[in-house]
């Protein structure tokens, strides 16, 4: 077992207080080799059963970004309809995808039907399998934040109509739209904070029982 020093420790807690959500990007390419490598963090990280149920879907062509975009408008015009007031005014000025901007776009899905793990911790809690590709992509997220990039999740999407347009598997399910590029400005304060949507916590919820 490596021992990590106090150093170490300290660097790890900034790199996770800077592991912003990112909407702002600048569009200039990203080195396949940079962002691959960041990938390389699925590999180690866990999953029920060892099932590695995640897929990735590279979405790099025209039509595919095309469509992916669409459904975000459609998806967000319906979000800001659920909203009145002073509320709607101020989610129609939110910043809440990176689409247009970002060089590299990726969709996770997740495979429920997959056989492998042998179903192991997921009978009684299939949802595991989903917790799986989320924890892997927090993996991926921190990669890539450690070599300057920025990620953002868009989830103002449908995602069967994204899967049908992908033309992935029936059985797999997206888990995560996320746009990957270097950010236009660097914050270690959540834009939706500064946006004044809402507030961050300042203490943990812990109950005792």
């Amino acid at each position: 077992m490596p021992c990590f020093s106090e150093d170490f420790q300290s660097e790890l807690a900034e790199l996770m207080r800077w592991r912003r959500d990112v909407r702002h990007f600048r569009t200039d390419p990203v080195d396949e080799a940079v962002w691959s490598a960041c990938l390389q963090a699925f590999l180690f990280a866990p999953s029920v059963g060892l099932s590695e149920p995640w897929r990735l879907v590279h979405v790099s062509s025209e039509t595919a970004r095309a469509l992916a975009l669409a459904n975000f408008t459609e998806a967000n015009d319906q979000a800001l309809n659920g909203y009145a007031g002073e509320r709607a005014q101020l989610y129609s000025k939110l910043k809440l995808s990176g689409m247009r901007e970002a060089p590299v776009q990726l969709a996770v899905f997740c495979d429920e039907e997959t056989g492998k793990g042998h179903g192991l911790g997921a009978a009684t809690m299939p949802e595991m399998r989903r917790y799986s590709v989320v924890a892997a992509i927090t993996q991926f997220w921190l990669a890539a934040r450690a070599v300057g990039l920025g990620v953002g999740w868009v989830s103002i999407l449908d995602p069967v109509r994204l899967g049908r347009d992908l033309g992935v598997s029936e059985d797999w399910r997206l888990v995560a739209y996320l746009c990957v590029g270097w950010p236009k400005d660097e914050q270690d304060t959540p834009e939706l904070e500064r946006a004044g949507w809402e507030d961050r916590r300042k203490a943990l919820p812990i109950e005792e029982r």
